[in-house]
């Protein structure tokens, strides 16, 4: 599966947290992040990651790209919803192409810890 891993700055430890977690079960899957969330999850995990850029420069536009061209299988894109984010038009922009194509999305820990058992059963399809 190919799977994106996004994180505002206010929830990077979090997924950092996540991912360490389930490093097992991210490392038998492609994985793609933006800029300082991907370097991150390297360097914790040691799991390669492909790096967009960062979210505000665009990799939240790099990897709605992804979902529209159906290269991506599931995304985990822990917002912060208690932060103004200044690229807010590019996040939503994200997520309803996750809603129109129809990608699992989970935006918060409680949603990743149910889609990670679904990826782990094999219920999340490829492609």
């Amino acid at each position: 599966m190919r799977i994106a891993l996004i994180a505002h700055d206010e929830k990077k430890e979090e997924l950092l947290t996540f991912v360490d977690l389930h490093k097992e079960e991210f490392g038998q899957h492609e994985l793609f992040a933006t800029g300082t969330t991907g370097k991150r999850i390297t360097e914790l995990t040691g799991l390669p990651v492909h790096r967009f850029k960062s979210g505000p420069l665009g990799g939240d536009q790099e990897i709605g790209a992804r979902i529209a061209n159906q290269e991506l299988d599931a995304v985990f894109f822990f917002r912060d919803p208690l932060t103004a984010q200044p690229h807010e038009p590019d996040v939503s922009a994200l997520v309803r192409l996750g809603d129109v194509y129809k990608i699992p999305m989970a935006t918060n820990i409680g949603t990743a810890k149910i889609l990670i058992q679904g990826i782990i059963r094999g219920e999340i399809e490829h492609g």
